[in-house]
């Protein structure tokens, strides 16, 4: 089979780049061929390069910023979509976007979505797509680089660090995380706050980095690279997330996988990753999140319950397989898909 993933044209940290980096990697250990193409939205470049990959079947990654310019490519190869956090909790619900969106899924041979929430809910709320929604379960790489995470923060032994792996953009709620960590430094805490990511909204990075800058006890390390992203958190205390919307969180995954302990907002693509109490704590708003740092910080019994990793519960070469079968499906027995 010969696949080809056409993914937003960003940078190389993000999550888009990570999962297509993944699939790609682990069809390629199963015998196939994969490649990946960005897409400006420039729709004559885009026909350019599919018909220079000449793929059997094209797997688009992100259903508005990838299906948009596949679609005016009118190019008649048979596609599959997956579906982001951006397409389900934002583009759904934009007039703009969402009638595009629904273009590209209805013409789609079929649907994937990481979160099994997500399936669920758009099983009941879209019945006419129903038929081709499917789980892909969620897989990860662990890269093995190192990254002195509290060298690099200079912090103290005994200082707490709360990292934060998320791109700079209003959705992850990054400068309101901030706000939420103050009042514990007023009880005395002497955390700090770390965040990882690349800068993705203009004017909203220029709000965090004066933050940052107006905030003694709060980093930002720029992008960290991928292979050195599980030695990060090993070196954090707690992994946060502060987002308002997500899909399914790579970061969360590395998180969970490694037995670090998470404290995350309770939304579906998180819910999907963290059950409360089991490996991590869940929070409803600010105080709900001062509530669940707190707990964690003084319970070190707690914080090592929350700690146990779980690698088997996240297979690549299951994500892979499970990928290829329906590909393969689309491609043998179209209306079986």
């Amino acid at each position: 089979m010969l696949l080809l993933i056409i993914i937003p044209r960003q940078e190389r940290t993000t999550g888009n780049w990570i999962t297509a980096s993944r699939l790609q990697q682990g069809l390629v250990a199963l015998g196939h061929h994969a490649g990946i193409i960005e897409t400006d939205g420039a729709a004559e470049e885009l026909r350019a390069a599919v018909t220079a990959a000449a793929p059997q079947l094209v797997l688009l990654l992100h259903a508005w910023r990838s299906g948009r310019p596949w679609l005016e490519t009118q190019l008649s190869l048979p596609y599959a979509v997956l579906l982001t956090g951006t397409d389900v909790n934002l583009g759904l619900h934009d007039p703009q976007q969402a009638p595009g969106i629904m273009t590209v899924l209805e013409r789609a041979a079929a649907i994937f979505s990481q979160n099994a929430l997500t399936v669920a809910e758009l099983q009941g709320t879209h019945p006419q797509l129903a038929a081709r929604l499917h789980h892909l379960p969620p897989g990860i790489v662990l890269g093995t680089a190192p990254f002195p995470l509290r060298a690099r923060l200079g912090a103290a032994p005994a200082e707490p660090v709360l990292l934060c792996p998320a791109g700079i953009r209003p959705v992850k709620g990054v400068v309101e995380l901030i706000d939420a960590c103050a009042p514990l430094r007023d009880e005395d805490f002497s955390l700090r706050l770390a965040f990882c990511g690349p800068l993705l909204d203009r004017t909203y990075a220029e709000r965090f980095l004066d933050r940052i800058a107006r905030t003694p006890w709060a980093s930002w390390l720029g992008t960290i690279p991928p292979e050195a992203m599980p030695d990060a958190m090993r070196h954090a205390d707690l992994i946060v997330s502060y987002a308002f919307s997500e899909g399914l969180p790579n970061a969360l995954v590395e998180a969970v996988a490694l037995g670090r302990p998470v404290v995350a907002r309770a939304i579906p693509g998180n819910q999907a990753v963290v059950t409360d109490g089991v490996n991590g704590l869940l929070f409803a708003d600010a105080a709900g999140f001062r509530a669940a740092v707190r707990r964690l910080l003084l319970d070190p019994e707690l914080r090592a319950a929350l700690s146990v990793p779980a690698p088997q519960r996240f297979s690549a070469h299951d994500e892979a397989g499970a990928l290829a079968a329906i590909c393969q499906t689309i491609l043998t027995e179209p209306s079986q898909a």
